[in-house]
């Protein structure tokens, strides 16, 4: 993974009394320097900035037109390696509302505890975080966990997840939206959050917040009916991202690194992705949009297996199968349906 440069408190304090006084001369812009503005208070809107597209897409459905979303994150940015400039920094303390997921994104982690905005909402704390490593969910009688993982690999997941450890409170897996029924868990929370900072709209806010948990459920039931029978359970990805939907539809996540989208797999776990591709008849290696496709590959090309995507939706972009959250999940289901010999 990239090295990250996080923003000292102190100086990102300076930096937004700085910024402050640059965008009072300013006409509005977005948190991530281009498109929309961050501030909705001159229309009466209430101003909220998202920390990437999850919580961007939670944050419109529930507050509609009672808010005026930016996010700090750009449409093909990776979001775990977002650095913060000084005008989102200042920004940021011009809020009325901040979403984010604490964890994921340090250097936002840094900011938004700096910005020290009252009504400001951590996703994490809204549901159950649970850590992954490089293999999640349920065995099925996998007989891979003797001797296939070796001390050595043992030894690889570990620091992985020492290394990674900012994924995460304790080094958990942070990719909750990935989920439909934990999304729909975070949703709810954002709701109340959203009624109690902005009480005048608090109806619209609970009627849109029950009609995307509708959605969801109806997401999670497709994803319940269409993973049920399959030739294999196993699936293997670039990274582990998909560790809670694993665990929820009854699969077995395999990834070619760990919680990073951008760390090397090791000659040993390779030569352990080709024997589980064998034994468990894994036919396709999945990558994502925001990342090389590099790895995935060389692994498919070793294996002789094909490659397809399966987007972990950390943002949205011309690339994307799908135009917003729920759509993107109905392709990455078709992908993993194909994938897995859905009957």
């Amino acid at each position: 993974m990239n090295v990250r440069r996080l923003i000292p408190t102190a100086a990102l304090a300076g930096s937004a009394a700085l910024g402050l006084v640059a965008l009072s001369a300013c006409s509005p812009s977005d948190a991530a320097d281009g498109g929309g503005g961050a501030g909705g208070k001159g229309d009466g809107r209430l101003a909220v900035i998202a920390s990437f597209y999850p919580m961007q897409y939670l944050a419109e459905e529930i507050g509609g037109t009672h808010v005026d979303v930016s996010t700090l994150t750009k449409p093909g940015v990776e979001p775990h390696d977002l650095e913060l400039g000084t005008r989102q920094a200042a920004q940021l303390g011009e809020a009325d509302y901040i979403l984010y997921l604490k964890g994921l994104q340090p250097a936002v982690d840094e900011a938004v505890t700096a910005a020290g905005v009252k009504n400001t909402v951590d996703a994490a704390t809204l549901t159950t975080l649970e850590k992954h490593g490089s293999e999640v969910g349920h065995s099925h009688g996998d007989e891979h966990a003797g001797e296939e993982h070796s001390g050595e690999e043992h030894g690889e997941d570990e620091h992985a997840e020492e290394e990674h450890a900012h994924e995460g409170e304790a080094g958990t897996d942070p990719h909750i939206w990935l989920d439909p029924v934990k999304y729909a868990e975070v949703a709810k929370g954002v709701g109340a959050s959203l009624e109690k900072a902005d009480p005048d709209n608090a109806d619209a806010y609970r009627k849109n917040t029950t009609a995307l948990v509708e959605r969801l459920t109806t997401l999670d039931t497709a994803f319940e009916k269409g993973l049920a029978d399959t030739s294999t359970k196993t699936f293997i990805t670039t990274h582990s991202a998909f560790g809670y939907l694993a665990e929820r539809y009854g699969l077995k996540q395999e990834s070619i690194s760990g919680l990073s989208p951008e760390s090397e797999p090791s000659p040993a776990r390779i030569k352990e992705l080709r024997s589980i591709a064998t034994q468990d008849k894994v036919g396709t290696v999945f990558f994502e949009t925001l990342v090389s496709d590099r790895t995935a590959k060389t692994v498919a090309a070793d294996s002789g297996l094909k490659t397809d995507v399966l987007d972990p939706l950390e943002g949205i972009t011309k690339k994307s199968k799908g135009a917003d959250y729920v759509e993107v999940m109905e392709s990455n289901l078709a992908a993993l349906e194909k994938a897995l010999g859905a009957k």
